[in-house]
């Protein structure tokens, strides 16, 4: 089959398309024949940080949908020619405060799915939304899933708060903002671009500024009561100073220096809370799933690259120039 592969070399330059092995479905497996493979930030990170040019060949790649090509002799769940939908988390079936002791997230240490089939248990499959098309369905699932424990297991949100997003245009970000509006939440962006502060206004932002402004001058009549940091060092300060007191800040991500440094006395004075999340569980992944039919939510598709132009789509993400989801049209 082929792949988007990731060997030889470090970083970008370690990419390659390639033929590999096809493995047949275990017993309790299911191999889906992939239509579009969604991409992350960590695909970005898997191959400039982590996977090394000594390591063995890796197929990168969290997110798909597609449909079933061959099930194992134990699987009840699916059967052949079913619209599936990939779960990325690997380990963490129920609710819980923290992911458990061996999680994992498809694409790093195993194969991934930027490839033309995926294989994996069918407790990792879920069926494809029907309002959805593939290519809607394949770049959904762990930009969703981090939007949804982001805003709702972790941070609490409902209908006539206000949620602040830091550097919108991300596919995380993007859900965030239409998860939010979606239950009647006020809604405020940055970006340092213009043109993504409009798209933001669009899909129903309710106040966009930029980024490097003074976000108390420019939000001073403003109460936030929850905010979604990913940026990390570059404004994690401006997101305390502009929280009111009592209010939660949700990190998930850092796209500059993961070390910030805070006014500890501001912090317990202000009565603030302050909460890591990470993705979600199966047992979340459904109720998103659920969540976004009711709503009849679709990502924002940004761009759909073909398998041929991987080095194009990597770049792309690298320099953020999407605003939303991109992915890859594998079949």
């Amino acid at each position: 089959m082929r792949a988007i592969v990731h060997e030889g070399k470090d970083g970008l330059e370690g990419l390659k398309l390639k033929e590999m092995q096809n493995s047949q479905p275990n017993d309790n497996e299911v191999r889906v024949k992939v239509h579009t493979a969604g991409m992350n930030r960590r695909d970005l990170a898997v191959v400039t940080k982590r996977h090394k040019a000594e390591d063995p060949a890796l197929i990168p790649g969290s997110d798909a949908s597609g449909t079933v090509e061959s099930v194992g002799k134990s699987v009840t769940k699916f059967q052949e020619g079913d619209e599936v939908i990939v779960n990325p988390g690997l380990g963490w079936q129920k609710n819980s405060d923290a992911p458990p002791e061996g999680f994992e997230i498809v694409g790093l240490p195993d194969h991934g799915t930027f490839a033309e089939y995926y294989t994996c248990t069918e407790d990792h499959l879920e069926r494809k939304p029907e309002h959805l098309t593939f290519e809607e369905a394949g770049v959904l699932p762990l930009a969703a899933l981090t939007a949804y424990r982001a805003l709702f297991t972790r941070g609490d949100l409902e209908a006539g708060q206000t949620v602040m997003l830091p550097g919108i245009g991300s596919g995380v970000l993007t859900f965030c903002l239409k998860f939010a509006k979606a239950i009647g939440a006020r809604v405020i962006v940055t970006s340092r671009s213009e043109s993504k502060q409009k798209e933001a206004l669009k899909l129903g932002a309710d106040v966009a500024i930029s980024t490097e402004e003074n976000w108390q001058e420019a939000l001073a009549s403003e109460q936030v009561d929850l905010l979604i940091e990913t940026i990390g060092n570059a404004t994690f300060n401006k997101s305390l100073d502009i929280v009111r007191k009592g209010g939660t800040i949700v990190t998930f991500g850092s796209t500059t220096d993961d070390e910030v440094t805070i006014n500890i006395r501001q912090f317990f004075y202000g009565q603030y809370n302050l909460l890591g999340s990470t993705m979600g569980s199966a047992e979340e992944f459904r109720e998103m799933l659920g969540f976004i039919s009711e709503h009849k939510i679709k990502p924002q598709l940004d761009k759909v690259f073909s398998m041929e132009e991987y080095k194009e789509a990597f770049e792309y993400i690298q320099k953020s120039k999407n605003f939303g989801k991109i992915g890859f049209h594998v079949r």
